[in-house]
């Protein structure tokens, strides 16, 4: 036992000696987490933001504005012209619709009816807010022709004739209105379906980000340990350990052990860091959170054993770490939702052991299911983590 430990803390002490790897033990997973978190998902209202001066204050202006608010790609916001220019001028904003005084009735009638955009150059939110406008306008051209034909047919009947012009507006607004309505209540040629998914769950980036980069960050490192055996063989370090009591079992079970309770202390961190600053639902089923990061840290190590079985150099160990940490979390899931990808894609990916970290820590965290949920993923983990190490150690070698 005490040679195990002495291992251990051989190896922790050589791992942080630069204080370079407390950036990559802490802060970067922290930044990582945080920044895919917050970019990551649907927002609540991701439509494209767009001031309205009204100046024209009639009929025909509040239907284009109850259209506009309607719009399923712009979000608008009723202001005054020195406020929405203001705006404009800092690009808080990449669009503002004027609506002039004389937009109304008579000059749509005689086709001169204008209303002013004012868009931020070669801005992306400001096309699709041109289109959106375009849309409304063509839609209210349609109610408004359907008003003026009502007028029309009205002032033909024989005895009919408006008594004034105020009442021959009433006649036009009322139209308008009705118009409006039953253009509202058609029904609309494209029927919009939501994708049919297995997990009734609703996906949270934040919790997805979370348990992803724990996993990225601490799956790097411990596949590394392919590194420290292949350094240690140059150095002659393992061909010195011939000379003592120590067998290869023994310096293998000092060196994983080392690396996982430090694996395991920097997942705990990380945990800690999405209870208290975000807020997520890590702590409820703490037994089962203990599981999957036990065996998954085991499963990471054994694969950086038996990978550092079959490198020659630390060089090209470090680099086959990275890339295959990368690439593992990548199509497990870890950075994007196993979800976007193919059905093919995601049944191969289940030969990965962060496939099914991922799965296990999104059961706790994001399905807020307990310990009995996960132990088919846990049991899938110990078995990586049997073969990884059983291959590890018949190839191992001192030289």
């Amino acid at each position: 036992m005490k040679k195990i430990l002495a291992i251990t803390l051989k190896d922790t002490i050589v791992r942080f000696t630069s204080p370079i790897e407390w950036v990559f033990f802490l802060v970067l997973p922290i930044i990582f987490t945080v920044v895919i978190g917050a970019s990551s998902g649907p927002s609540g209202d991701d439509r494209v933001k767009m001031i309205v001066v009204d100046q024209a204050n009639n009929t025909l202006s509040e239907t284009l504005i109850t259209s506009l608010e309607a719009s399923s790609s712009v979000k608008i916001e009723l202001r005054k012209i020195e406020d929405a220019s203001s705006a404009l001028e800092q690009k808080k904003i990449s669009s503002v619709l004027i609506i002039p005084e004389n937009f109304n009735q008579q000059s749509l009638i005689s086709k001169n009816a204008e209303l002013e955009l004012q868009q931020l150059p070669n801005n992306t939110e400001a096309l699709i807010a041109q289109q959106a406008v375009q849309a409304v306008l063509s839609r209210v051209s349609s109610v408004v022709d359907i008003a003026n034909a009502s007028v029309t047919r009205a002032e033909s009947l024989p005895g009919f004739k408006f008594e004034s012009e105020a009442a021959r507006q009433v006649f036009f607004d009322s139209s308008l209105e009705k118009a409006q309505t039953l253009l509202a209540e058609s029904p609309n040629r494209i029927t919009e379906e939501k994708g049919k998914t297995k997990d009734s769950v609703e996906f949270d980036p934040r919790s997805n980000a979370s348990a992803g980069q724990l996993i990225t960050w601490v799956f790097i490192p411990l596949i590394g340990l392919s590194g420290s055996f292949a350094y240690e063989r140059q150095k002659g370090t393992l061909r010195r350990l011939l000379t003592t009591p120590t067998s290869k079992g023994l310096f293998l079970t000092g060196t994983i052990i080392g690396q996982v309770m430090t694996a395991i202390v920097q997942m705990i961190l990380l945990v800690l860091f999405g209870i208290f600053v975000m807020k997520l639902n890590w702590a409820q089923a703490p037994l089962a959170l203990a599981v999957m990061l036990i065996s998954s840290a085991l499963a990471a190590a054994a694969l950086g054993t038996m990978l550092g079985t079959f490198v020659k150099t630390e060089s090209q160990a470090n680099g086959l770490s990275i890339m295959i940490g990368m690439v593992m979390a990548l199509m497990g899931g870890c950075w994007y939702p196993l979800e976007l990808f193919p059905q093919t894609v995601q049944q191969i990916v289940k030969v990965l052991p962060t496939t099914w970290a991922m799965r296990g820590l999104l059961d706790i965290v994001l399905r807020g299911q307990g310990l009995t949920s996960i132990l088919p993923e846990a049991g899938v983990l110990l078995g990586f983590t049997f073969i990884f190490m059983i291959i590890g150690i018949v190839r191992f070698k001192y030289e």
